[in-house]
C-alpha cells in the first residue's frame, strides 16, 4: 500500500513505529485475490477461505527459516530451576544470561542429562507397588497400618487376603506413628474383613500382619506427588450450607497448603482442589458431598500436590554445583605446570555461563544451578500465528508469499496442467531464496569493518 505523508504528525505521536516495513497478512490475501485470480488468469477461481488458509501456512513455514526471529522473553530464574516455555514457541535460536552491565553470556545445552517423564513410586525391592502391613480386626472396617503412609489416599483400591473385592479406602486418619484407614466398598458402606468358609458364607475374621496392596483405582502406577501435606484440626459446614471453605485452627497449620492442591476426604468429591489460602482460611472449588455433615476442629485432610515429584535424575543436576564454577583464572602459577592437561577437553564443557536442557513433554526449560536468580533472556522462533497485528509480511518477502499461495493453489487443484505447478513450484524457490538474501541485511561497510581486524599478525 503506499505511504501517506499526510500521516507524519500522528505516527511520531504514538508508540508503533517502523511498521512501514511490514504488509498485514489480510492486505496480502486481498491483493492475491486481486492479482492472481479471475477471468483470463492463472487461477480462475478460489476461495477466500483456501487462500488464507495457504497464506497462513506460507507464513508459518517464511517464520521458521527465513523471516528473522524478533521474539524474547526475559524472566529470572527462580530457586526451582524451572521456567516454562513462551506460549507462542516453537524453537529457540539461543539462550543467555544478561550480566550488570546488560551485556547477554550465551548459555549452551547440556546433553548428558534429562528429566525422565515417569518416576514412579517402587518398593525396597523394586516393585512398582505400594503396599502396607496392617491389622484386621474381626467385624470392624478400620485397619491399622505398620507406620504413617503419607501417600496412601482417600479413594484407593485395596486388596488383600479376607479384604473383600471392590474395596476401597474411605476416610485416613495419620499420626506420627502409624496410619488408620477405614475399608469401604464403591457405595460407601463399610468394609469388614471376611473369608469365604468354602459354601458361600462369608465370616469375619481379624488377622495381624496383614500385607495389603494399595493402587489409584485405575490400574494405573502410582507416581510419587511432589509433596503431601496432613493437616488435622479442620473445620467445616455441612453441604446445606454451600460453603466452600474450610477452617484451621492456626494460620501455621496451613503454610504448606498452595493453590492448586487435591484435598483427600470421604466428605469432598474426588478430584477437590484449592483455589484460595488466606490466613486461617482454605477454600476449595466443591462442596461437601450431600452425606457429609458439620465437623467442627476435629477433621484432618490430606493436600496433595498435583505435580509428580522431581525425578532423581533431576534432582541431582539442579542440587550439583557445575564443574564449571571450578575454574581457574589462570593468573597465577597454578595455570604453568597444567600445560598439555587440558588436551581433550569437551568445549560444552568449557565455559562458565551454565547450562540447560528441554523438556519437551513438560514444557519447560532447566537451568543448571549457577543460573538461579539471574535474568535470562531467552530468543525463540514463532509460526507468527497470533493476533492480526502480528500475522504480518516483511515486504522484502511479499512476493515470496505470493508465489507460495499461487503454488500451494495450483498443485492442489484437479486438471492443472504439471508444467504449470512445476513453474510456480521454481518461481517460489526463488522467490523464497530472494527474500532470505535481502532479509539477511548484510552491509558492505559492516563486513569491511570486520574483515580489517582480519589482517592483523597473531603475536605468539
Amino acid at each position: 500500500m503506499a505511504y501517506n505523508i499526510s500521516n507524519s504528525q500522528s505516527y511520531y505521536q504514538n508508540n508503533i513505529h517502523g511498521n512501514y516495513q511490514f504488509t498485514s497478512l489480510d492486505d496480502i490475501i486481498n491483493q492475491f485475490l486481486i492479482g492472481y485470480v479471475g477471468e483470463d488468469k492463472i487461477i480462475s477461481k478460489v476461495k477466500r477461505m483456501d487462500v488464507a488458509f495457504y497464506a497462513q501456512r506460507a507464513l508459518q513455514e517464511l517464520s521458521f527459516d527465513t523471516f528473522k526471529s524478533c521474539k524474547a522473553k526475559e524472566f529470572t530464574v527462580p530457586p526451582t530451576l524451572q521456567m516454562p516455555l513462551p506460549q507462542d514457541y516453537v524453537n529457540y535460536t539461543k539462550i543467555s544470561w544478561v550480566d550488570s552491565a546488560g551485556i547477554k553470556h550465551l548459555m549452551y545445552p547440556t546433553s548428558k542429562t534429562s528429566n525422565p517423564s515417569q518416576n514412579f513410586l517402587q518398593d525396597s525391592n523394586g516393585d512398582f507397588i505400594l503396599q502396607a502391613s496392617g491389622d484386621l480386626v474381626s467385624n470392624v472396617s478400620n485397619v491399622t497400618l505398620d507406620g504413617e503412609y503419607s501417600n496412601i489416599l482417600v479413594g484407593m483400591s485395596v486388596t488383600g487376603v479376607y479384604i473383600p473385592a471392590n474395596t476401597f479406602v474411605g476416610a485416613v486418619d495419620n499420626s506420627t506413628t502409624s496410619t488408620i484407614i477405614t475399608l469401604q466398598d464403591v457405595g460407601g458402606v463399610a468394609v469388614t474383613p471376611v473369608y469365604d468358609d468354602g459354601t458361600g458364607t462369608f465370616i469375619d475374621i481379624g488377622n495381624t500382619g496383614t500385607t495389603l496392596t494399595f493402587t489409584d483405582g485405575t490400574n494405573n502406577l502410582i507416581t510419587s506427588k511432589k509433596s503431601y501435606n496432613i493437616v488435622k484440626n479442620l473445620s467445616w459446614n455441612s453441604p446445606s450450607t454451600f460453603n466452600y471453605k474450610i477452617t484451621a485452627t492456626s494460620a501455621s497449620d496451613i503454610t504448606s497448603v498452595k493453590i492448586g492442591m487435591l484435598v483427600y476426604h470421604s466428605d469432598f468429591p474426588a478430584g477437590t482442589k484449592v483455589t484460595n489460602v488466606s490466613g486461617t482460611t482454605i477454600i476449595v472449588d466443591a462442596f461437601p458431598i450431600s452425606t457429609s455433615a458439620a465437623v467442627s476442629g476435629t477433621g484432618e485432610i490430606t493436600f496433595v500436590d498435583p505435580e509428580n515429584a522431581d525425578t532423581d535424575t533431576w534432582a541431582a543436576y539442579k542440587s550439583a554445583t557445575p564443574s564449571e564454577n571450578n575454574n581457574d583464572d589462570y593468573e597465577d602459577d597454578t595455570y604453568w605446570p597444567m600445560a598439555g592437561n587440558r588436551y581433550g577437553l569437551d568445549p560444552q564443557h568449557a565455559q562458565v555461563n551454565g547450562s540447560y536442557y528441554i523438556d519437551k513433554e513438560t514444557g519447560k526449560i532447566h537451568f543448571s544451578s549457577n543460573v538461579s536468580g539471574k535474568t535470562v533472556i531467552i530468543d525463540y522462533i514463532s509460526d507468527s500465528l497470533g493476533t492480526n497485528a502480528e500475522m504480518q509480511v516483511h515486504k522484502f518477502a511479499e512476493e515470496a508469499i505470493y508465489k507460495s499461495i499461487a503454488y500451494a493453489v495450483l498443485s492442489t487443484r484437479a486438471n492443472t496442467q504439471e508444467y504449470i505447478v512445476r513453474r510456480y513450484k521454481k518461481e517460489r524457490f526463488a522467490e523464497i531464496r530472494k527474500a532470505k538474501l535481502r532479509l539477511s541485511n548484510i552491509k558492505l561497510e559492516e563486513i569491511t569493518q570486520i574483515l580489517r581486524g582480519k589482517s592483523k599478525q597473531i603475536k605468539h
